[in-house]
């Protein structure tokens, strides 16, 4: 996203005045870059090599001051496909402690199915490395609470992936809300649709695949190509649409709004497309927050139209906020003539990718050994949310968790 403090790049708020525009905005600057020596260069280890994780190495290679030094996967054409991106030289392991043995490597990146999240971050945060993990960060709720003590009881720097935190219209999202421009906010909406295929499963190469070390602390079963490849839909190693997407957005809720923890939630789930998964394909959630305010979620794997996004719905204002753009529509501005949406008074598109600036956050907090933008205690509050969503639908009631005993309950 253009830096919004340029005249020319303010053209993109529509119908807001200058004067408005500069009392939204002041303050407000993207994050600056530290510089960088050639003695600041930080030794990056990748532990889980699969399409997410790739990506993030693409961007990190980008970044000035890194080096991605070595790379595990149990599966050897990823890892190799891996090793080629960092540069052909970084050294390859199937098994991730080689990697936190590595007095050299001063940090990792985790890219793990959910149901090793716990088990790495751990080991690598006891060799003193400092870490990315990707969300959702708990497979669950115990999990979670048990990676916030550790980290906290720790020296070391902890991102998580919820990479809308470092943001530049995103961190705008905030300050706006700060501002009390909203008025008060009753009702956030969230939504995500994705359209998952059903087409035949690439083929794996099972005499290149460590099956056994890939389930790990997951029960015995025999290889499954779709648990393999679908892995986020299947209980024993993921948390379905709640866990995969719904992080994402409750955390922008957490983050927005001041909050924790919700009041009660309740879900419902079904699996209309593809019966094979654990998880459902559509699924709608609500919750109930303090500070008098409702949060619900709708989603499907049977359409892509509009992707994911959030609506903070206020008594003067509402925000509209996805990956692609920010708007902002006042109460007070008269509708339009072919309906009652008004034009918005603020508009601004994003021209990037928050990952980028998320990974060279967690970089310049590996430096300064500041609080990165995402804490493990974040990444924590927000799986947790859905976790409870799963387990309201699990057991077909209102429930609440009880922080005293750390169960979800029936209300």
């Amino acid at each position: 996203m253009s830096n919004t403090s340029d005249p020319s790049s303010r053209r993109r708020f529509l119908g807001v005045s200058a004067g408005a525009a500069t009392a939204l905005l002041a303050g407000w600057r993207p994050a600056p870059s530290s510089a960088l020596g050639a003695n600041d260069r930080i030794r990056v280890g990748v532990i889980g090599t699969g399409g997410r994780a790739r990506g993030l190495m693409r961007q990190l290679k980008e970044l000035p001051g890194q080096e991605i030094v070595a790379v595990c996967d149990v599966y050897e054409p990823r890892m190799l496909e891996a090793a080629d991106i960092a540069g052909g030289a970084a050294a390859k392991a199937a098994d991730y402690r080689r990697l936190l043995d590595d007095k050299q490597i001063d940090a990792v990146l985790i890219g793990v199915p959910d149901h090793w999240h716990k088990t790495v971050a751990l080991d690598a945060i006891a060799a003193g490395k400092d870490v990315y993990v990707e969300k959702p960060v708990s497979h669950s709720i115990e999990e979670g609470a048990a990676m916030v003590a550790a980290v906290e009881a720790s020296k070391q720097v902890v991102q998580t992936g919820t990479q809308q935190r470092s943001w530049d219209h995103w961190m705008l999202g905030k300050q706006i809300v700060d501002s009390g421009k909203l008025g008060q906010v009753t009702f956030v909406n969230t939504y995500w649709y994705q359209m998952a295929g059903t087409a035949p499963l690439p083929e794996i190469e099972t005499g290149r695949l460590d099956w056994k070390r890939w389930l790990g602390p997951a029960r015995d079963q025999p290889f499954d190509a779709e648990r393999f490849l679908r892995w986020r839909h299947f209980k024993d190693f993921g948390g379905g649409v709640l866990t995969d997407l719904l992080t994402h957005w409750i955390d922008v809720v957490h983050w927005y709004m001041g909050v924790e923890l919700p009041l009660t939630a309740v879900a419902t789930g079904r699996n209309y497309r593809i019966k094979t998964w654990d998880w459902p394909d559509a699924v709608t959630a609500t919750f109930e927050y303090p500070r008098d305010f409702m949060v619900t979620h709708v989603g499907t794997y049977g359409s892509s139209i509009d992707d994911g996004g959030l609506e903070f719905r206020g008594d003067k204002a509402t925000l509209k906020i996805d990956r692609e753009r920010l708007l902002v529509f006042n109460e007070d501005r008269p509708k339009s003539s072919s309906g009652f949406t008004p034009e918005p008074e603020i508009h601004v598109r994003s021209l990037g990718d928050g990952s980028v600036s998320h990974l060279r956050n967690w970089l310049e907090c590996i430096r300064s050994r500041k609080t990165p933008n995402a804490p493990m205690r974040a990444g924590h509050v927000a799986v947790r949310a859905a976790h409870i969503a799963n387990a309201a639908m699990g057991m077909r009631a209102r429930v609440r968790f009880d922080e005293k005993t750390g169960k979800v309950e029936r209300v």
